[in-house]
């Protein structure tokens, strides 16, 4: 298990094949990083969708209070946010409830629809994961509003730690392939192939990733952002496969500024039989404009791509299904 520490404050990291002492990296992809002169000329060439200025959600029951043996409660909030009931806990994943995301609250990406559970609904998670620290992700008020109502266990990536600490939240931090459990789930950081900042001066001084949820006779994976690449692969040979993975089917376009970091929908369904999962879940759709795809692209891409019903879906914004562990 790893955690915050004094060493880790002062950015001292591991020697490894993602991070050299003091930088992250993607394994064998340090050429595929992108610099302000690749943004300005995204944001110069850029031709993005129309959105809608504001979505009503279709109105789904609230989450159950208990979930059955070996199965798992997925609910859908928005974004990259899921409530996951399993028989050893509840787990909130990457919880973004702001009007924006961005580090001001007068300006930057702003919701076109809202959480589809209102935080106030919100029944309290023992566990709050944390993939990486973009603001889409990691959402300051979101999270010290949990902290002082409910008071979970956060668990994170490297180098995380020090801005939670700023609202004071503690957080646990794990290395790729780390482990720690909390009560009865057993929480495994995964790699993933994208990068960190929160500041024109903190770029990849942070660790991005995703977590492999173990519970009672089955496995969710929560795979955070990503790309596409071998990792899929190696967590399955690793960790076996999921039972649901939760993947990102969004912001992907252009394709060549954000195919190293965002996967599209047919990435994706890559992704999913690279896992050997029995179940997927898209997300990181429909909730803040990031890039320029229209805001259904994702829906009827990843419809054309996984022609099979059912194996790879969308929840409603609000909507919790319940899914079988030990399938996979």
């Amino acid at each position: 298990m790893s955690s915050y520490s004094p060493q880790r404050l002062a950015g001292s990291w591991p020697i490894s094949d993602h991070c050299d002492g003091t930088v992250f990296f993607n394994p064998g992809a340090r050429a595929e990083e992108r610099g302000l002169k690749q943004v300005l000329r995204w944001r110069l060439q850029a031709k993005p969708a129309i959105w809608p200025a504001r979505v009503v959600n279709e109105v789904f029951p609230l989450p159950p209070s208990e979930s059955a043996p070996a199965t798992a409660a997925i609910g859908f909030i928005n974004h990259s946010t899921f409530l996951i009931r399993l028989p050893g806990g509840v787990v909130l994943t990457d919880p973004i409830f702001s009007e924006r995301c961005s580090p001001v609250s007068w300006a930057g990406p702003k919701r076109v629809r809202p959480p589809g559970i209102a935080l106030s609904d919100l029944p309290r998670p023992d566990v709050v994961l944390l993939s990486h620290n973009h603001y889409d992700h990691m959402d300051l008020p979101t999270l010290d509003w949990l902290q002082r109502r409910h008071a979970p266990v956060f668990v994170t990536l490297l180098g995380n730690a020090k801005v939670l600490a700023k609202i004071g939240v503690s957080a646990i931090e794990l290395d790729w392939w780390e482990a720690v459990s909390v009560g009865a789930l057993h929480l495994t950081a995964t790699p993933a192939r994208h990068f960190s900042a929160r500041t024109p001066f903190d770029r990849n001084r942070a660790l991005w990733g995703g977590f492999m949820i173990g519970a009672e006779m089955g496995r969710v994976l929560f795979a955070g952002d990503s790309g596409a690449g071998p990792h899929w692969e190696d967590i399955r040979t690793r960790l076996g496969p999921p039972d649901v993975a939760l993947l990102p089917i969004g912001a992907y376009e252009p394709r060549w500024f954000m195919g190293p970091v965002h996967m599209n929908p047919a990435d994706a369904v890559q992704a999913h039989r690279a896992l050997g999962a029995y179940r997927s879940v898209g997300m990181h759709f429909g909730t803040f404009q990031l890039t320029d795809e229209a805001i259904d692209a994702p829906l009827q891409a990843l419809k054309a791509a996984m022609p099979e019903p059912g194996v790879f879906t969308t929840h409603g914004f609000g909507e919790t299904r319940v899914y079988e562990l030990g399938r996979a």
